[in-house]
């Protein structure tokens, strides 16, 4: 369990009150650090954040709408005044606004696409990382997509900001490698959340998925945890800079 604790660890995770986002969170709670439940909602945060409490964890919560600087800016903060030093960073939260042909998306919602899927990861990584650099320690976890490894004619948008966010992991990687501070992203594939609710709620499209599966079924929310769970600990200490894909095999066969 020694490579896996995190105990002592604070760890700030956006997009945290359902799917991806609030899996990764009790995971890490439940192997010991104390998580800040963000989403924009308040009531919902704290609804989340009482759960892990009431199941032995730490949890604290801040909300806040991503897609202002400035709100980021007081999420940083109101961690660091409220729980202390952040040495975990997981961008989880996204957005996909637009679906259909990438030749007629509207400009606002492009501009939403990117503002949101990769600025925020961008602002804050750079609100978080003078901490790390100060401490020597820390782990940035940048949730992707498969979509980022993928064209596609009626989410192109969402693939691009994917596959930006996979660089902006690269770069940073190597950037604050020097300083210790490790930078990974994870890529999953089809998970039952409900950010991708629409595929997976309709019988036929879900067994299509499943079929194109090595292991012939959909993604769990907790499928993506314990990856998380390793590059936020010491079992990832020397690993940096990667994609992971998670997707129960649907990449390599192109299913």
């Amino acid at each position: 369990m020694e490579l896996f604790d995190l105990s002592g660890k604070v760890a700030l995770i956006t997009g945290s009150t359902k799917g991806i986002g609030r899996a990764i969170a009790e995971e890490m709670a439940a192997h010991g650090a104390h998580v800040v439940i963000s989403s924009r909602k308040g009531d919902v945060c704290e609804e989340v954040a009482a759960a892990i409490r009431d199941s032995g964890g730490k949890a604290t919560a801040i909300p806040c709408n991503i897609s202002s600087k400035e709100a980021l800016q007081q999420l940083v903060k109101s961690t660091r005044d409220t729980c202390g030093p952040i040495d975990i960073l997981v961008c989880n939260a996204a957005v996909n606004p637009s679906y259909g042909s990438f030749l007629d998306i509207p400009d606002e919602a492009f501009e939403k696409v990117l503002g949101v899927n990769i600025m925020s990861n961008h602002w804050l990584a750079q609100l978080v990382a003078p901490g790390m650099i100060e401490r020597k320690d820390g782990a940035i976890i940048i949730v992707s997509s498969i979509g980022g490894l993928r064209g596609s004619s009626t989410i192109g948008a969402y693939n691009v900001s994917k596959a930006a966010d996979m660089q902006l992991t690269r770069n940073l990687a190597d950037e604050l490698g020097p300083h210790n501070i490790r930078v990974n992203s994870i890529a999953p594939g089809l998970v039952k959340t409900d950010f991708a609710r629409a595929l997976w709620e309709d019988e036929k499209i879900a067994a299509r998925y499943s079929r194109g599966t090595p292991l012939r079924r959909l993604g769990e929310p907790r499928d993506i945890a314990g990856i998380a769970v390793y590059l936020a600990s010491a079992a990832g200490g020397w690993t940096t800079g990667q994609t992971f894909v998670v997707d129960g095999g649907v990449t390599i066969t192109g299913g």
